[in-house]
């Protein structure tokens, strides 16, 4: 859409008018008038977050797995490709929002392929509450979780992100909202993805896996990548 008209929108939003008579007012559809908004909406979130000051970095956490696969041992995967826990990560960041109150934003990453693929946060937790937000987010892995710095946390979210976006996905939506809790990253340190040194997609819940596969054929090309399927 044209800058003019998306201004147009902008001012007649700013008078309180909804998308619906703002798009009946310039001749527009509904939907048009609503994903400028929410573009504008996100732009103006991203500008105030990046005027706004963090509260302190209290600590920061990553399943056993995956800090064992990126830190501590540079030598090549021996998982099998069944093993969809070993291509998956949790990073959570929590920041100490003042006595008794924490906020947190959790990460949850696809290593092996598909970058992002959901993130929660901000969010506010008391002591306890946070305690077992922690216990309950890292049930899922053989391994406990371990402690990391913040710069191994950014290294780590950045790196999936970049390596998906690489094979043609992009990350979560929901980005826009926990990527400054993050904090600004130096881009040092960067990290391999990938298994053995090219994609592998194992199969989620929720995935469209022709969706991914037709992707993934586009991008690296057929025979470049390894998938798993249940059920095939």
């Amino acid at each position: 859409m044209e800058p003019e008209r998306e201004q147009e929108i902008a001012n007649l939003r700013a008078l309180n008018l909804t998308p619906k008579q703002i798009a009946r007012k310039l001749g527009l559809r509904v939907s048009e008038v609503s994903a400028v908004i929410r573009a504008q909406a996100e732009e103006n979130a991203l500008a105030h977050g990046k005027t706004t000051t963090l509260d302190p970095l209290f600590e920061c956490w990553a399943n056993g797995d995956a800090v064992e696969h990126f830190f501590n041992a540079p030598t090549p995967s021996t998982a099998t490709v069944e093993d969809e826990s070993q291509g998956m990560a949790i990073v959570t960041v929590t920041r100490k929002a003042g006595h008794n109150r924490f906020v947190i934003c959790t990460y949850l990453l696809d290593y092996w392929c598909l970058g992002l693929k959901d993130t929660i946060g901000p969010r506010k937790f008391s002591t306890q509450d946070y305690e077992y937000f922690i216990d309950q987010a890292y049930q899922g892995f053989d391994e406990p979780p371990q402690k990391i710095s913040l710069d191994q946390a950014q290294a780590m979210v950045y790196s999936v992100i970049d390596y998906a976006e690489g094979l043609g996905f992009k990350p979560h939506r929901d980005f826009q909202n926990s990527k400054v809790h993050l904090g600004e990253w130096s881009g040092q340190g960067k990290l391999d993805c990938g298994r053995d040194g090219k994609p592998c997609y194992f199969c989620g819940p929720y995935d469209d896996p022709k969706k991914i596969l037709k992707t993934l054929t586009e991008n690296v090309g057929e025979g470049n990548f390894d998938y798993v399927i249940e059920g095939e």
